[in-house]
């Protein structure tokens, strides 16, 4: 489920980076070597691959993409990531890092105490990212992504200071959090993407193996994304709510920024939505 940046709510993205360090190949149809990641070097994807989302099951397993970003928890029991990687294909996982869910497995395992305010529009509640009981389960979520063989995640939600949570969340605590995701993913040989949290890319594009942005052109903030780019680093760009008038507005200025950008007519992403071929 997707939603616009402006609610901070779930979303779930596919792809197209490269950055320096050890290299993971997906490009041209996938062949399937093994993610090479330490915690002190960033992994790298070929700007060349191609995306598929497909978060609710069922999976289409034989869209034509490189790397295919679907839901953590939800695949667990099923043969999706290994499929894929027979496929030659690479898988990124999705889950929630900065909301309480409360179809989730492990939502016993949060202290009561860090779970705050509702979400606007969405049946989750914001977490206090500071808490070291909220780390924790964020850590089992990344060690549960490498033992079913994702090669990456998408930590979502982790803009929370920039929210009404019930926490006094400040940037200087979200710039911690995200660069403990980011080195805990690393850690498990996972790249990692940045979802949002647009005012703190200077500081967490070298922490961060691609980035994921909602509306950044209906907000005019797709500028803030350059230190991304200018790093050789991808952009996946989500615009909502106009495929037919965007695809004339947008994917001309998303080519141009070297964005990999998906319109969709709704505030989510269900499948069908549109791209612009970068």
């Amino acid at each position: 489920m997707l939603t616009p940046r402006s609610t901070s709510a779930l979303l779930s993205l596919f792809l197209v980076a490269a950055c320096g360090g050890a290299t993971i190949d997906g490009g041209g149809g996938g062949d399937d070597e093994t993610a090479s990641a330490t915690s002190d070097a960033l992994t790298s994807v070929p700007s060349s691959v191609s995306w598929n989302i497909d978060i609710e099951n069922p999976v289409n397993l034989d869209a034509k993409a490189d790397w295919f970003d679907i839901d953590l928890f939800d695949n667990v029991s099923t043969n999706y990531i290994s499929t894929l990687h027979q496929k030659g294909r690479k898988v990124i996982c999705y889950f929630s890092a900065g909301s309480y869910e409360t179809n989730r497995p492990d939502k016993a395992s949060f202290p009561s105490a860090a779970v705050g305010k509702k979400m606007n529009g969405w049946p989750e509640y914001w977490l206090d990212t500071r808490s070291a009981g909220v780390r924790a389960v964020m850590k089992k979520r990344l060690d549960l992504a490498k033992s079913v063989g994702c090669d990456g995640v998408d930590p979502d939600n982790v803009d929370g200071f920039s929210n009404d949570t019930g926490f006094p969340l400040t940037a200087k605590t979200q710039l911690d959090y995200n660069q403990f995701l980011a080195t805990e993913a690393h850690a498990r040989g996972l790249v990692v993407g940045l979802k949002n949290d647009v005012d703190q890319i200077v500081t967490l594009a070298p922490y961060f193996d691609f980035a994921v942005n909602e509306s950044c052109w209906q907000y005019a903030e797709c500028d803030k994304l350059k230190p991304f780019t200018n790093a050789g680093k991808s952009v996946l760009g989500i615009e909502y709510h106009g495929v037919t008038s965007k695809k004339t507005t947008v994917c001309p200025k998303a080519r141009a920024a070297s964005f990999f950008t998906i319109l969709s007519e709704q505030d989510r992403l269900d499948g069908t939505y549109t791209r612009c071929t970068p």
